[in-house]
């Protein structure tokens, strides 16, 4: 196993930092790693606001839906779907600008910001940093839109909460390789594979001293707490996002 793969496996998310700040080399490294990141047709539909403000970072945490983390941690980035200098190419270049109504965009922008998020988190880890994603970005997009001033075209999709680890952090365990890697078609026989991971699941809350309870009972709770998560489906009309293409089928 090499140096990458090791430091890939040995990931774990932290939700308190001490107060050591992080240095702007090592962010400035976390950034360009994350701009180096591959995307759809180099079109580069990712846009970070870099937040160190202690009054941001707290108005974010609550916006997060009260995430102390958020605040606690020195910076946090914000990644966002960026298709505003797609329509700025497009205007130089006197071409219409319809991307934004395909609901293909979406697809695009949520995927090449998974990536970069994912060179951003392998980057920190690499410096000695820790991370946690942080999904509540989307519980007030509108707030969020407002905060951080952002145009039309762009949208937040997913937060990282980045620094100095205040404690140790076990590892969670992961599903059975062979509910998530499948070969050559989708196997839909996961039921076993699930209750397999439950029980792996409860030994880990276990050992840790927490409640034990199985991931099923988690995620099953989550969903059905959770139908409709955040203001999404009217910022991103208000943000140009219309896909009237899927509205109209």
């Amino acid at each position: 196993m090499n140096d990458v793969i090791r430091l890939l496996k040995n990931h774990r998310s932290y939700r308190h930092y001490s107060a050591q700040a992080v240095e702007p080399e090592k962010l400035r490294l976390i950034m360009e790693a994350a701009q180096a990141a591959p995307s759809w047709v180099n079109g580069q539909q990712v846009s970070v606001i870099a937040v160190r403000s202690e009054e941001r970072r707290q108005q974010l945490s609550v916006l997060s839906g009260n995430q102390k983390h958020v605040a606690e941690a020195p910076v946090f980035l914000v990644f966002c779907m960026d298709f505003h200098r797609a329509k700025l190419a497009a205007e130089l270049e006197g071409q219409p600008f319809e991307t934004a109504e395909d609901v293909d965009a979406l697809l695009v922008g949520a995927a090449d910001v998974g990536i970069a998020l994912a060179n951003a988190v392998a980057a920190a880890e690499s410096l000695g940093l820790g991370i946690i994603p942080i999904g509540g970005v989307r519980r007030n997009t509108a707030e969020v839109i407002k905060l951080l001033q952002l145009p039309q075209y762009v949208f937040p999709v997913v937060g990282l909460c980045i620094g100095y680890p205040a404690e140790e952090q076990p590892q969670r365990p992961r599903l059975p390789m062979a509910a998530v890697c499948h070969e050559e078609i989708y196997n839909p026989d996961q039921l076993g594979l699930i209750e397999e991971y439950n029980v792996v699941h409860r030994e880990s809350l276990k050992a840790q001293g927490l409640t034990e309870r199985d991931w099923s009972s988690m995620i099953a709770r989550f969903y059905a707490l959770n139908p409709q998560y955040g203001d999404a489906q009217r910022t991103l009309k208000q943000q140009g996002f219309t896909c009237r293409n899927l509205n109209q089928q």
